[in-house]
């Protein structure tokens, strides 16, 4: 069982946290983690590029020149795929790009991503993240005192609005509630900022 230290906002260590075994202390899955991180930035894609068929392009009514005595090869229309100009053959239409991969593999992702960090010593337990008016200059401050210099997960049980407002301005600093925790976040940064609140309520939505 993967056992932390709990650190205050001024940076002191307050005690310690056991970590369940089943969310934080799984082997890494290379293929999960592959798979959740593609599926998730296919379903980010707008997919709304689109190029003209032949059908499309404009003009193109009328027979360029007679089938024949000309010397030239035959052609009906210059908009034509072979035509500068003409429609495209197989070019990108709009199309959805989500998928799906099973649940199971979506959790088993979710876990190896937490237990990378713990594996990592890239995880960071506050005893508790309050912040009762918005102000990004506090927020730097506790970093600070954290000593997180790089990009990092900022991760409270539920969404708390003086603490999202304080950090999103942060550069490299994303903030999240354990609601909208995802694979791809917490493997793009390089420290996650937890409280024990939401460490909780992960374990509760993913033991």
């Amino acid at each position: 069982m993967p056992r932390v230290a709990i650190y205050n906002i001024n940076g002191d260590q307050v005690g310690e946290i056991d970590l369940k075994d089943e969310v934080f202390g799984v082997p890494v899955h290379q293929q999960a983690l592959h798979d959740a991180v593609t599926m998730q930035l296919a379903g980010r894609r707008r997919g709304t590029h689109d190029t003209k068929t032949r059908a499309e392009v404009s003009g193109g009514g009328r027979k360029p020149w007679r089938q024949k005595g000309t010397g030239r090869a035959r052609h009906g229309s210059i908009r034509s795929p072979i035509w500068r100009g003409g429609g495209i053959v197989f070019g990108p239409h709009p199309r959805d790009y989500s998928f799906r991969i099973p649940r199971k593999v979506r959790r088993l992702a979710m876990k190896s991503a937490l237990s990378s960090k713990v594996d990592n010593g890239s995880i960071i337990v506050l005893d508790e993240l309050t912040i009762n008016v918005p102000k990004t200059k506090e927020m730097v401050k506790i970093l600070q005192n954290l000593k997180v210099d790089k990009k990092a997960l900022v991760v409270t049980a539920e969404k708390a609005e003086a603490v999202f407002k304080s950090a999103r301005n942060i550069p490299g600093i994303k903030p999240l509630s354990v609601p909208g925790l995802n694979v791809y976040d917490l493997l793009a940064h390089n420290t996650l900022v937890i409280t024990k609140d939401a460490v909780t309520k992960v374990e509760e939505v993913f033991a």
